[in-house]
């Protein structure tokens, strides 16, 4: 026989009874007593998320990590830089240049977790396994705070008291385990997808406090603890539809009692709102022209143009598929989803077709649960509205994907397959097949944790998932350039340049005006000494930089080379000219040209303009011992000796062996 419920203290009339249909849990023999400890088993889910990842905190910096860590101005300030990171972009602190930070659309304001990092970086340094512990440690305690909330959403039926627990512990069990999880928990930067959801459910648990107690400071604290989620990534804004309907299903709360309950969740959001937008100058702005930035972007001719919206629409209804083919069965999993690991797809698609009909089967299950307040109904609720934040239709999220952004959706669909699983006949049948699918899912999320253990090793995984992603191929490609410019073995070192040549060119077979690929194509083809070859790259780099003096210098170099080449190599002297006056024209500042210049001039016969050019480069390069020497040679050659042994002199004063190198 059920103990009566005790009357709360406080404000009683926030409280409402619950509708015996409130649940649709099978009503099997009662669960063990194991299951039905909620301390021991909140002890094991936290155990069990340390164990799962304790495989990445030997791991180092990767990817996005350089955003907000070790390459962000105002992080690694430590305390100092905290004032920087509350008054600026997210990003501002790493691009360290007005209007760069705001590439991706909207901009971004998430200082929390930044905040966080500066405490560390104060502490610790640079140092990678303080930050890897920081990113388990929440992860474990959003797993235990799950476990926690669905508890006391679905224990409030007495009747169903039992199956609610079986069902909180299996739903929190596949959140622990889940793959999908590992770019979120691996990556430290991905602290602020935890920080959003770990803040939004304690806002949810806070507020069910208040509805249960009526004492209205949980309902304020709940509010502060979502401005908190809010600030560590936007995407926590879904929990003011989430947290109201939460009450409407578990709650039976209607009108009135709704909103006061949630009015503090939503102050805190407003509080949010109206700072991000003084903070950002209310910058929301349009998708930009850049395809790395906007995939939603196709050539035609020969400009970049946006797609149709009957293609916008249906590439994104098959994204929206492939994140619940990823929930379903995780795997392969990869970091990078950019264009065009998805193509342009359109409604003649039949994946296209078939991801609509899913998402209208999700919506028509959603709305046939409201009535009866059924917990799966609630689960594709919460999917549904948290993945429409980064789903796209919203607003654009700077790329096709990402499985961080399945991180807050993927409670719903935990939550709605434990429902599932716990109408199996009996709970010996539910318990198996739920350890069953755990073991999965654990099985794959330690083996896809080590590919997070550096970038090279990242980028050389998943670009056998990623084919057709441009970034990825420009990844790998810099990756071997980096690794050539150090090999001290000709033959292994001409190998790697070629190896990142082949990534650079398929990097720009999907986005042929792909700047850094253009500018990895150019290196590799001027160690390659294909010169021409590095000249035409590097003049498109400059083209696409706007005129970026760090590619004008790389174009100047090129052309030296060129001439250099055309010259010595080619004996065409006339070419060689033309490109050594263009790598003047372009970098007057390098003496070396000027140098190659009165080569040139001399060996054309022309000792004037040869003894000019000479002239030039000791003036810039004064105590260059080889500048003074063919400065030397020059005043010889036109028929002034004392000043030719002059020279010469100074030049064998500064280097005795500058002689052998004549």
């Amino acid at each position: 026989m059920a103990k009566p419920v005790r009357k709360p203290k406080g404000r009683s009339r926030a409280v409402l009874a619950v509708p015996q249909q409130a649940s649709s849990l099978s009503e099997g023999a009662s669960v063990p007593p194991f299951f039905r400890n909620a301390a021991l088993q909140t002890a094991l889910l936290f155990v069990f998320a340390l164990l799962l990842y304790a495989n990445t905190l030997t791991h180092g910096f990767v990817q996005d990590d350089a955003i907000v860590i070790t390459d962000n101005m105002f992080t690694t300030q430590g305390v100092r830089g905290i004032p920087g990171i509350l008054t600026k972009d997210t990003f501002f602190g790493f691009f360290k240049v007005e209007g760069k930070e705001t590439l991706v659309s909207g901009g971004r304001y998430r200082p929390l977790t930044l905040v966080v990092f500066a405490l560390v970086y104060e502490v610790f340094g640079a140092t990678p396994f303080p930050y890897h512990l920081l990113a388990v440690l929440l992860y474990a305690a959003t797993c235990v705070l799950l476990y926690r909330v669905l508890l006391l959403l679905l224990r409030r039926d007495e009747a169903r008291r039992s199956q609610a627990f079986l069902v909180a512990w299996m739903a929190a069990l596949l959140f622990v385990a889940h793959p999908i999880h590992t770019e979120v928990v691996a990556n430290i930067k991905g602290c602020d997808e935890i920080g959003a959801l770990l803040g939004s459910l304690g806002a949810l648990w806070l507020t069910l406090r208040y509805a249960d107690s009526g004492r209205f400071a949980w309902a304020v604290l709940a509010g502060v603890v979502f401005f908190l989620a809010c600030l560590s990534k936007e995407n926590a804004a879904t929990f003011i539809a989430v947290i109201p309907l939460a009450l409407w299903y578990f709650r039976a709360m209607k009108g009135a009692a709704v909103v006061r309950a949630t009015l503090p969740v939503w102050v805190g959001f407003a509080v949010f709102f109206v700072l991000r937008g003084a903070i950002l100058n209310w910058k929301f702005g349009s998708a930009p022209l850049e395809l790395m930035n906007n995939p939603f972007l196709k050539i035609e001719g020969d400009r970049w143009v946006p797609f149709s919206a009957a293609e916008k629409l249906a590439t994104i209804l098959f994204t929206l598929g492939k994140y619940v083919q990823l929930l379903v069965w995780p795997h392969p999993l990869t970091h990078d989803y950019y264009p065009r690991f998805i193509g342009i797809k359109t409604f003649s698609d039949w994946s296209v077709i078939g991801s609509g009909l899913l998402y209208i089967l999700l919506l028509w299950l959603a709305i046939r649960g409201l009535p009866k307040r059924e917990p799966a109904s609630f689960g594709v609720w919460f999917y549904l509205l948290t993945i429409s934040i980064v789903s796209n239709l919203v607003f654009p999220i700077g790329t096709n994907m990402g499985e961080r952004f399945a991180f807050m959706p993927s409670v719903g669909f935990c939550l709605a397959a434990a429902v599932l699983l716990a109408r199996l006949p009996g709970w010996k049948v539910s318990v198996g097949t739920t350890l069953g699918i755990t073991a999965l899912f654990s099985a794959l999320t330690l083996l896809r944790n080590p590919a997070w253990a550096s970038n090279e090793r990242l980028f050389f995984t998943d670009v056998k998932t990623s084919v057709n992603s441009a970034k990825i191929n420009n990844a790998c490609g810099g990756a071997l350039f980096e690794k050539a410019q150090t090999e001290q073995d000709s033959l292994k070192r001409e190998a790697l340049f070629r190896q990142s040549l082949e990534y650079a060119n398929r990097a720009l077979s999907i986005y042929p005006n792909y700047k850094d690929a253009v500018v990895t194509r150019a290196g590799c083809r001027f160690y390659l000494k294909d010169y021409d070859g590095a000249v035409e790259d590097y003049r498109l780099a400059v083209l696409l930089s706007n005129q970026d003096e760090r590619m004008r210098v790389y174009l100047a170099l090129a052309l030296r080379e060129t001439g250099k080449y055309y010259g010595e190599k080619r004996g065409d002297l006339a070419k060689a000219l033309q490109y050594l006056h263009e790598s003047h024209q372009v970098n007057p500042a390098d003496p070396e040209t000027v140098r190659l210049l009165g080569v040139a001039y001399g060996v054309q016969g022309q000792a004037q303009k040869a003894l000019e050019w000479f002239q030039k480069a000791v003036e810039m390069s004064p105590e260059n011992a080889s500048y003074l020497f063919d400065l030397g040679t020059a005043y010889y050659l036109a028929g002034d000796k004392a000043k030719g042994e002059a020279y010469r002199k100074r030049a064998l004063e500064l280097d005795p062996e500058v002689i052998k190198q004549k």
